[in-house]
């Protein structure tokens, strides 16, 4: 005889898988944990009956909630003061599933993300099942309710779109880590010059700071630039400040902690060896869930 397991043990069952799609779709730990909650009380109130396959039944339900959520969020990001940046997620626990290649890992990253911002809702999702799931166009179209040559037509907008992103060389992960920990050790030790070895030309970097704290309210690019920022930031704020290097995101990152709270959390873009684009969050509301993760 065979047992029927609880619908709230076997909801929990699939919760990570569910917030792996949402945070991919969303962008946001925070709006990906209300989605899936919200999934949640649409699962305890459905007939047990009616639902063959839970795991189908779900992701479908969080995707179109998820693309719900991206129409409101599309008009609060435009009125977002300064750039706009993923929250980020610590991922060395597997909390976006498994990341086992560089291809895995990019999927995830702060870079793709932003240039998921690009899509429409639909067009977000197409890909997302697509890209990081292994969806079929069928199984895509089935998920939001549309036709199958509809879902390959978002699909190939969706590809073009981040094709700039995608036909980028992506680096082997102890690449990007050693460059990462170089940057640490010598933003520690205030090397101006090993930074500037670590830096790519064109290199560009982006401040999240949401209007909440001190941050740059424009990209800063080129090397040079980049440098200035750097050295005047580090004689105003990193006074105290403690720099550790943590897998956020799929990649090895930078996270600041001053008294022992977490303040900031930096992502890092690598092209030919050398650190191409820093993207920074320092806003408080988005470093929330990582804050819990790393326990600071």
């Amino acid at each position: 005889m065979t047992t029927t397991p609880a619908p709230a043990a076997e909801f929990e069952a699939h919760r990570p898988r569910m917030f792996a799609l949402a945070y991919r779709l969303l962008g946001s730990a925070e709006e990906a944990d209300d989605a899936v909650q919200d999934a949640y009380l649409r699962w305890s109130g459905a007939r047990r009956e009616e639902i063959a396959h839970p795991g189908a039944w779900l992701a479908k339900v969080v995707t179109n909630l998820c693309v719900n959520r991206l129409t409101s969020a599309r008009a609060r990001r435009e009125e977002y003061v300064g750039p706009w940046l993923p929250e980020p997620v610590a991922t060395g626990g597997g909390a976006l599933g498994p990341l086992d290649s560089a291809e895995q890992r990019d999927s995830v990253s702060t870079a793709l993300l932003v240039l998921l911002e690009r899509l429409t809702p639909a067009e977000r999702a197409v890909y997302v099942l697509r890209e990081a799931f292994a969806y079929s166009h069928r199984e895509i179209a089935g998920v939001l309710g549309i036709g199958e040559a509809n879902a390959r037509q978002l699909y190939g907008r969706a590809v073009r779109r981040v094709a700039a992103r995608t036909a980028r060389f992506v680096p082997r992960p102890e690449q990007q880590r050693s460059l990462v920990e170089s940057f640490v050790a010598a933003a520690r030790e205030g090397d101006v010059a090993g930074l500037e070895k670590l830096l790519a030309d064109d290199v560009t970097w982006w401040g999240d700071g949401g209007g909440r704290v001190t941050a740059a309210l424009r990209p800063i690019v080129g090397r040079a630039k980049v440098l200035r920022f750097l050295v005047g930031a580090a004689e105003r704020f990193l006074v105290g400040v403690e720099l550790e290097a943590v897998e956020v995101n799929g990649w090895t990152a930078l996270v600041a902690y001053l008294g022992g709270e977490l303040i900031a959390v930096a992502s890092f873009d690598v092209r030919d060896g050398a650190i191409a684009d820093v993207r920074v969050v320092v806003n408080p509301d988005k470093l929330g869930y990582v804050r819990g993760q790393l326990g600071a």
